[in-house]
This record gives structure tokens, sequence and C-alpha cells, in this order.
């Protein structure tokens, strides 16, 4: 499908908290569109990070083509002006080929991004990301936490108490420009994006979602996600690095060292993850979606034929 009279591209968006069914639709419309899928995942652009972020298989990955996963180590930063910067460039490259990109994910930051632009992060002098590091090293992430909460409330809310590295990045932003992040966002005007999104949320009850989340974190295990940790640490691979905090792998560093037995560390990842989702449910309730579609009545056909109709509309 080419640009519309106005120019914009069509684009496909996907969303929905963890483990609803997002992958698996997307992969349906993909094949039925015969275009591919941009993921907007900001655990799945690790490698290594197979199991325990729900990566799409092998065979997904042959059947469509799946871009930004697996572009970064898990010891290197990657953030959402990258990936708005990223999936910009692919979006315009798909369309140029006559298809309609479909994005797909649960990071909601980025998709906000995307669309809306972000503000250009400022570069970090060397010594204050050194001096806040240490200090998180000696300190614990909760101070700095409590210590982001009376600064800057608005981001604290956005950000999970324990992601050490956006806490820090929060904290690195405010000591080199004296501005919050959520003050850069509210001065920053930059243009939207030049696209013509159909924007999708799959829902699901909240009881059959958290049963879910459980059952995968079962299935996860059963598929060898604590082989896949402990080559990650073989591998030199440390808890502090960026692509190591996420749920479903921090958690089981407390079994490593001796700490804590392992049914304990993955009920850990199973509370972790339920609280994810909820935070990602909150976050859905601010945005005006095009088409919300509940997991127990999905008929592909019904789903495809709505967003073609909603592209005609818009």
């Amino acid at each position: 499908m080419t640009d519309k009279p106005n120019n914009k591209i069509p684009i496909i968006i996907i969303q929905g908290p963890t483990a609803v069914g997002k992958s698996k639709l997307a992969l349906r419309i993909a094949k039925e569109l015969k275009t591919s899928i941009i993921s907007t995942d900001s655990r799945q652009v690790y490698k290594y990070l197979d199991i325990g972020t729900a990566k799409p298989t092998f065979d997904d990955q042959n059947e469509v083509e799946h871009h930004l996963i697996d572009i970064v180590k898990p010891d290197e930063e990657y953030n959402a002006g990258m990936f708005s910067d990223d999936a910009d460039k692919l979006i315009k490259e798909i369309a140029s080929q006559d298809k309609i990109p479909i994005i797909c994910g649960g990071t909601g930051f980025y998709i906000k991004a995307l669309l809306e632009g972000i503000f250009k992060a400022p570069e970090i002098p060397t010594e204050i990301r050194q001096n806040l590091r240490e200090t998180a090293d000696k300190k614990g992430t909760d101070f700095f936490y409590r210590k982001l909460k009376q600064i800057d409330p608005e981001s604290a809310k956005r950000i999970n108490e324990n992601d050490a590295n956006r806490i820090i990045r929060a904290l690195e932003i405010f000591e080199t420009t004296g501005k919050t992040i959520t003050q850069l966002w509210h001065d920053d005007t930059q243009i939207k994006r030049n696209f013509q999104p159909i924007n999708i949320i799959i829902t699901e009850d909240r009881e059959i979602l958290y049963n879910r989340i459980n059952t995968r974190v079962d299935e996860m295990m059963n598929s060898g996600l604590m082989d896949e940790m402990k080559g990650l640490v073989k591998n030199g691979y440390k808890r502090t690095d960026p692509g190591l905090n996420t749920v479903g792998y921090k958690e089981f560093f407390p079994f490593l060292d001796g700490e804590k037995e392992l049914a304990e560390c993955i009920n850990k990842v199973k509370q972790n993850t339920r609280n994810f989702a909820k935070r990602q449910l909150t976050w859905y309730r601010k945005i005006d979606f095009d088409l919300t579609l509940a997991t127990k009545s999905i008929t592909f056909s019904n789903v495809l034929e709505e967003i073609m109709n909603k592209l005609q509309e818009k």
C-alpha cells in the first residue's frame, strides 16, 4: 500500500500487556499482508536473552522478517530515542516497498517516542556518570529511587523502583541540565512523525492474564531459562548490565549467589511479571485506541477486515 494523498505512511500498531498474545496476532497479519514486523520490546533488543524475553521463535522469524531483535549486547545501552530513530528508518524502508509496517510490542514508552518524538538527551559528563554509579553501588537503588521521587515524582511513577539503569539515567540528566526528564519532555516541541497509525490494543481479563503469565514462566523454566541465565553469567555479563536488569533474569542472581532457593526466585519472576503487566495496563488507560480486541473474542478474519476498514477511513 502506497502513501495516502496526505503523504502519511500507514502503520499498524499492536499493543497489550505481556503474555496477552500480541506476537501471535502480529505474525498472522504480517503473513496475510506479506509485510514485516518491527519489534517494540525493550528487552528483545538484547542478544542472548531469548527464552526469558519470549522472543519470536526461529521458525517465526523465518516466516516473517522481524526487525530490532538481537541488535545490542546485554552490557550495551539501548533507549527510546535510539528506538525512535531506528524504527522511523525501518518504517520508511518497508513503506517504500509498498508494504504496511507492523509495530508490535509492549514497551509503550517506545511507541510514544516513535509517534510523538522524544527530547534529545544531553551528553552526560563522565564524572557525573561515574559518581552516580559508584554511589549506587554503595547505597543501593532504593536510595536513588527515593531521591528521584523527590525531584521528579512523575518520572518516578513511570519507572520501576528496581530499575537501576533508568533511575540513574534520570538523575544523570537532572544533574547535567538542572531539569528533570519530565520538564524536558514538556519543553520539547519536536514535530510528530508523518505516520497514519491504526493503534490496536489486545485485552484480557486480569485473572486469566495473570494465570497465563504464571504458566508461561513455568514453560520458560522447562525450556531452559536457567541454563540461559547461567550461560550469560559464565560469559561475563553482570546484574548491573542493562540487559540483565530485566524481569525474568535479575530475579535469579540471589539463587546463583546461594542466597535464595530456586522456587522462591521463580515465584519472584511471576510476581514481577504480573506487576509489570499491571503497569502496562495503567499506561494503556491513557491512550485512545482505534481498535480494542478482547483475546477471547478475536476472530482473525474479522480483525483483518476491521484493520483494513480503519486504514481506508483514515
